[in-house]
């Protein structure tokens, strides 16, 4: 078994990122932009940056890693976290935590499991939090804003309007699961409401090292690192970050949750904006972004990264 690289040794991470940029782009071509959002059609497909966040300060970055892009489903973590804070145990309730085996916006096992979502990180599962949350704040997106502006120290982070727009306006199908969870008495507002709330959440931009920032605190027992003389802050309990982490093993990567937690073997939450973000618990953060997609929603390039960074350090859950 490889000896994970140590924190108090990581001289080697530059060349490493820049094998594996250089590694990646040789996939250019191998995915598909998602297109059934039509802003999301439009990005340049062949584009590729990561970021590494350790938790003793230090942060490495290559190619397009400053370049911001459409978090879409990433946003499902920081919403999820935000409602475990709120509402604590309460919310499993009303979503589950086991993987659905199902494409990220199927219905199929909603009527079978009675309106009640796998997890919190399939479509279904995320508009329930996002209903959770839509009762608690009566600006939901500011709530969020002001959470993500806060972990990642950039006070004009903000979701992009044209994007959130055009996934509102092709957001039937997540409008139909709105619907069908309220008929099961799952849903409190009135779904238009919600989906509103969800659409401009998924069109929350970052760039690779806002995002490897801002979930730092998942690496860091809960804790996110003060920069600029602000201490640590504890966002979120030991605990509670612990349980995050495991789901997005076993949930943040779709319907090919078992294949990554396979390959990179580490909790991961994808998003069909192309990006992916990782946690090396004790060790940091990772996110890589690439638009071009498989066909079940993740980044080509980005799952390739990762199962090359952690050949190359030996990080691991």
């Amino acid at each position: 078994m490889q000896t994970p690289m140590p924190l108090a040794d990581t001289t080697a991470l530059p060349t490493v990122l820049a094998q594996i940029q250089t590694e990646a782009q040789g996939l250019f071509g191998q995915g598909r932009v998602a297109s059934y959002i039509p802003a999301l059609a439009e990005v340049p497909p062949r584009q590729f940056g990561m970021a590494v966040a350790l938790v003793n300060g230090q942060t490495f970055q290559v190619g397009d890693a400053h370049t911001p892009f459409s978090l879409q489903s990433i946003t499902k973590l920081f919403t999820f976290v935000l409602a475990l804070k709120t509402v604590g145990n309460e919310l499993w309730k009303r979503v589950g935590r086991e993987p659905s085996g199902a494409a990220f916006n199927s219905m199929v096992q909603l009527e079978t499991e009675k309106g009640i979502p796998r997890n919190p990180f399939i479509n279904a599962g995320a508009l329930v939090i996002t209903d959770i949350l839509t009762t608690r704040y009566a600006h939901l997106d500011y709530a969020l804003l002001g959470a993500l502006r806060r972990l990642t120290d950039d006070p004009d982070l903000s979701w992009n309007a044209r994007i959130a727009k055009s996934e509102r306006d092709t957001a039937h199908r997540n409008m139909a699961m709105a619907y069908f969870m309220k008929s099961y008495g799952n849903f409190v507002n009135e779904p238009e409401l919600v989906l509103d709330n969800y659409c401009r959440q998924c069109a929350t931009e970052m760039s690779c090292a806002q995002l490897a920032q801002a979930t730092m605190f998942l690496a860091n027992g809960g804790r996110d690192l003060g920069r600029d003389g602000r201490p640590d802050e504890q966002f979120l309990s030991a605990d509670d970050a612990r349980r995050v982490n495991a789901l997005m093993l076993t949930c943040g990567a779709y319907d090919a949750a078992g294949d990554f937690a396979y390959r990179i073997g580490l909790p991961v939450k994808t998003g069909v904006g192309g990006g992916i973000v990782a946690i090396a618990p004790g060790m940091g953060t990772i996110a890589v972004w690439a638009p071009e997609l498989d066909a079940k929603g993740n980044s080509v390039l980005g799952a390739f990264a990762l199962e090359r960074l952690v050949q190359h350090t030996g990080w691991q859950a």
